[in-house]
C-alpha cells in the first residue's frame, strides 16, 4: 500500500522568548536567552536558582477565567500553543469531518504544580482530604491537554497522550503520523507541553545533579556542546503542530510549511538516564529516520540536535552524529536552540521540529549560544553564537529521554 504523505499546513508556540510563533523565531535568530533568575518560588535554599519561565504569559488571553482555573499550567500552555496553530492552518473545524480529525499531544511530566498545589492545601489542613479539589485528578494527568484540545474544537478521531520523557512530544508527532499515513485521520493536531519549573521539579533535577549551578550567569548555563557546561537548564512551555494529509491539504489551499518524510524510534535498553555507550541508540533513530524518508545521508542539510548542556549527552550524541554520517558528519550545520529557551522537557521535541521547519521555510539556521571553548569530545560542525544563512532542503531534529527513548524526525521543503 502506497504511504499517504504528510505536510505541516500549522505551527504554534509559547516558550521563553517568545509568546507566538513569530516572537519565537525572531528571537531565536537573534541568539536571545530566555533564561533567568526563577520568579515562581524561594529559590534561596536551591543548589539551581534560574530557568527559562514564561515571562508574561496570561492564560486569560487564551482562554476564559473558569476553564484557566480548572487546568494545570502545562494544560493552559497547551491550549494556547493548539489556538495559535489551528488559526495558523486557516482550517474551519465547523467544516471538517470531526471524526477524521485527532489530536495526539503530550507531556513528560504533567501537572507537577496541581500535585504541589494540592499536598500543599491538604498538609495545610492537618491531613483533611476534604481540602482536595475535585478537579486535582483531571488537572493532574498528562493525557488531560489532548482531551482538553479535541473537546474544545471538536475532534473525534484518535486522541491520547504519549509520555516518554524528552522524547514525548517527537513520539506524539511520529505517532500522529502513522495514523495519517494508514488512513485514520486526514488532520491531526500534535505536540507537547511542560510545566515543572516548581519546587519538586527543580529540586529532583538538582538532586540528580543534572542541572547546571551557574547562578552568577544564568543567561550563559546553558551551552551545548561547549567545554565548559556544567548541566542543563529548565525550560517550560508548549508547542504544537497541525499535520495533515497531503490530498487534503491541498484540496483546501493550505500553505504547506514542509513535508514530515520519516521519523526513527529507538531504545537504547541500557542505563535509566545515561545515554547508551557512542549514542548507539540515537544513531540507530536517526538510521531509520533517514531511511524512512527514502533518503541517504546525503541528503541532511541541518541536524536539530537534542544538546541538552549535559556532560554525557553532547559527547555521546557528537559520537552518534559521526557513527552515522562518517565523513560528512564534519560538513553538516548542527545546532541546538536549548541555549536559549532551555529544555522543555516533554515538549522539546516539538518546539524544535517547529523550530526545524521554520529553518527550512526561511533558510536560516538559529545559533547555538554561549559557545566560548572547543570541547574536544565535541568536534563537530556547530553553528556558534550568530545565525547561518544557507540553503536547506532537509532537516533531522533529534531527542532522547530518560528510560534509554530515542526519536528522529525529518523535514522536508515541500515539492508536488
Amino acid at each position: 500500500m502506497k504511504k499517504r504523505r504528510v505536510v505541516v499546513t500549522g505551527i504554534g508556540v509559547v516558550s521563553p522568548v517568545g509568546l507566538n510563533v513569530n516572537e519565537f523565531w525572531n528571537n531565536l535568530i537573534a541568539g536571545k536567552s530566555g533564561v533567568d533568575n526563577i520568579t515562581y518560588f524561594d529559590t534561596a535554599d536551591f543548589d539551581t536558582k534560574f530557568a527559562a519561565e514564561l515571562k508574561g504569559f496570561d492564560p486569560l488571553n487564551f482562554m476564559d477565567r473558569k476553564l484557566a482555573q480548572r487546568v494545570d499550567p502545562f494544560t493552559q500552555y497547551a491550549l494556547a500553543a493548539a489556538d495559535e496553530a489551528l488559526k495558523d492552518s486557516g482550517l474551519n473545524t465547523e467544516k471538517i469531518n470531526s471524526e477524521r480529525a485527532g489530536v495526539v499531544f503530550g507531556s513528560g511530566i504533567g501537572g507537577m504544580w496541581t500535585y504541589h498545589n494540592q499536598q500543599t492545601n491538604l498538609y495545610k489542613r492537618e491531613g483533611n482530604p476534604d481540602r482536595i479539589s475535585p478537579f486535582f485528578i483531571p488537572m493532574l494527568i498528562a493525557d488531560i491537554a489532548a482531551g482538553r484540545i479535541s473537546m474544545k474544537y471538536g475532534f473525534k478521531g484518535p486522541n491520547y497522550a504519549t509520555i516518554s520523557a524528552c522524547t514525548t512530544s517527537a513520539h506524539s508527532i511520529a505517532d500522529s503520523m502513522m495514523l495519517i499515513e494508514r488512513g485514520d485521520a486526514d488532520i491531526m493536531i500534535t505536540g507537547g507541553s511542560e510545566a515543572v519549573i516548581c519546587p519538586m521539579g527543580v529540586g529532583g533535577f538538582n538532586a540528580m545533579k543534572a542541572l547546571s549551578t551557574r547562578n552568577d550567569a544564568p543567561q550563559k548555563a546553558s551551552r551545548p556542546f561547549e567545554k565548559n557546561r556544567d548541566g542543563f537548564v529548565m525550560g517550560e512551555g508548549g508547542a504544537a503542530m497541525i499535520l495533515e494529509e497531503l490530498e487534503f491539504a491541498k484540496s483546501r489551499g493550505a500553505n504547506i510549511y514542509a513535508e514530515l518524510t520519516g521519523f526513527g524510534l529507538t531504545a537504547d535498553a541500557f542505563h535509566i538516564t545515561e545515554p547508551a555507550p557512542e549514542g548507539e541508540g540515537v544513531g540507530r533513530a536517526i538510521k531509520a529516520a533517514i531511511e524512512n524518508s527514502g533518503l541517504t545521508i546525503n541528503d541532511i542539510d541541518v541536524i536539530n540536535a537534542h544538546g541538552t548542556s549535559t556532560f554525557y549527552n553532547d559527547k555521546n550524541e557528537t559520537l552518534a552524529i559521526k557513527n552515522v554520517f562518517g565523513k560528512r558528519a564534519f560538513d553538516i550545520p548542527v545546532h541546538s536552540i536549548k541555549s536559549m529557551i532551555g529544555h522543555l522537557l516533554g515538549a522539546a521535541g516539538a518546539i524544535e521540529a517547529i523550530a526545524s521547519v521554520l529553518t527550512i521555510k526561511d533558510q536560516i539556521i538559529p545559533p547555538t549560544i554561549n559557545y566560548e571553548e572547543k570541547d574536544p569530545d565535541c568536534d563537530l560542525n556547530y553553528v556558534v553564537n550568530n545565525a547561518l544563512k544557507k540553503e536547506v532542503r532537509t532537516v533531522l531534529s533529534e531527542n532522547s529521554g530518560f528510560g534509554g527513548h530515542n526519536t528522529a524526525l525529518v523535514f522536508k521543503k515541500f515539492e508536488d
